[in-house]
């Protein structure tokens, strides 16, 4: 399963545009595709303030950053369709 975390604070217009995108397309996905999709504030946690607060939204992919400020539909839909990379056997 793959985790989608969009970090945001209230009352961030951008943050806003940022979760409708993500809701539009983690609903458009194929049903085969798993996407956990977790919210956090910046304004919860100090840590993510640090880090995060001059960037909202951001959206990570598994802890990956994907994309700060804009989130664009057709790289959020491709980066969560993307087949995982495996090996060949030697």
């Amino acid at each position: 399963m793959t985790t989608l975390t969009l970090i945001s604070k209230p009352d961030c217009h951008l943050c806003d545009v940022a979760r409708e995108i993500v809701d539009t397309v983690v609903a458009d996905l194929p049903e085969d595709t798993e996407v956990e999709v977790v919210e956090r504030s910046i304004l919860d946690d100090p840590s993510l303030f640090e880090q995060w607060w001059e960037k909202i939204p951001v959206v990570l992919i598994d802890d990956g950053l994907h994309a700060h400020w804009r989130v664009s539909a057709d790289r959020l839909r491709a980066a969560l369709t993307a087949a995982p990379r495996t090996e060949e056997p030697a």
